[in-house]
Order: structure tokens, then sequence, then C-alpha cells
């Protein structure tokens, strides 16, 4: 994989050379560029990119859809989408897909080196435009069960909402996989949350300003 290579795919492309120039310019490695869902999701395979930096709604594959295929084929690339939807199951698709950023697409001049290099680090970064929306339509009060976690669960909580994995969870915390994941299994039912695998990093990353 080459260092902080970068896909960027968008189907107008005024946006897509403004993106693209607007990076180039500072430095960062573009290594591809694509106006539609197909040809992104080639690139991805074919060129192997650090970060991939894609529109939601493009023809062929939206970017959900080429999130969704890299996590089914493992690719290692690291999911960034831009898009004007602010809706909740859209994002919280995203969040499921291990997406790692999440910016609205008028400020994504302002906020795309930041996520960058969050996303680097391993670490998620969603629009803060977004996150208030959400906080506003959706986190008007704290979530029941919070009051429930131990300091430990809190600790791991905060580390998902991160997009960490447990393995990953476990190096920083010092403790085993298995313990990482008792606590994980015991937050699920603290939380009153049904048990699909992507169930608690969804609630993690929609809850994490009450982390």
């Amino acid at each position: 994989m080459t260092s902080n290579s970068i896909v960027i795919a968008d189907d107008h492309p005024l946006m897509l050379r403004g993106l693209s120039d607007f990076l180039i310019s500072k430095g960062f490695n573009v290594v591809g560029k694509a106006q539609d869902g197909n040809v992104a999701y080639n690139l991805i395979v074919k060129l192997k990119p650090k970060i991939a930096i894609l529109d939601i709604r493009m023809p062929y594959k939206t970017g959900l859809e080429i999130a969704e295929a890299c996590q089914k084929n493992n690719l290692d690339t690291k999911i960034i989408l831009i898009t004007f939807d602010k809706e909740e199951d859209i994002y919280d698709k995203a969040v499921a897909l291990g997406v790692y950023g999440y910016i609205l697409k008028e400020f994504a001049i302002e906020e795309i080196e930041t996520c960058i290099a969050h996303v680097v680090k391993n670490k998620s970064y969603f629009s803060e435009e977004i996150a208030s929306y959400l906080s506003r339509t959706n986190l008007e009060n704290k979530p029941k069960g919070l009051e429930l976690l131990s300091k430990s669960e809190l600790k791991i909580l905060k580390l998902i909402a991160e997009n960490k994995t447990s393995k990953a969870i476990a190096n920083e915390l010092s403790v085993s996989v298995r313990t990482v994941e008792k606590h994980r299994s015991n937050m699920v039912a603290k939380l009153g949350l049904d048990k699909k695998p992507t169930s608690l990093s969804v609630w993690a990353s929609l809850n994490r300003n009450f982390l």
C-alpha cells in the first residue's frame, strides 16, 4: 500500500477537480480520480490507496456500496464519505460499514485535512455539523443505560467510538481480547441493544458526545 495515497471520486466534475487540486496543493498524493462508482471501486482494487474519498451518491455504485464491497473483500483502504445527506439511517449505515470519515460537502474543503489527519492515525472523523445535527435531532437527552456502565466499560466504549477493534483496545489497555469481548457483551445487555455485530459500534458513534 502506498503511504497516504488517495483516490477521489465524485460525479460532479467541479467538486472532483476542486477537491483534487486542493489536496495536491497541500502535498497529498492523489493517485486516482473517478466520476462514477464502478471506476472508483476498480481504482481502489488496482491501486490499493491508503484512503478513498467518495461521494455517497454516484452512478453505478454509491459511496456506501463501495464501502460495503471493500469491507466484504477485506480491502484495507479507509473510506471517507462526502455528502449533502444528513439522514440518520445513511449515517448509521456508514458507521456500520466501518467508514472512517463522514463530511458534509459544504464543509469539505474546510474539514478534509483534519479528517485525513485523523484517518491516517486510525481515528474516525465525522463533520462537526453532522454531529451537532444528530445531537439536536436525536440526542436531546442522555441515552438510557449509560449510567449502568462501569468505568472500564466506559473506557472501552470511548475507544469503540473511535472505530478501534477489540484487539487494538486490548493492546491499548493491556488486557486480553477475551476481556474486551466480555465487556462488549455486557454493554450490549446493559444498553438494551440487539445482538448484531455492529450495534455497539453504531451506538457508540452516535452517542460519543456523552462518553
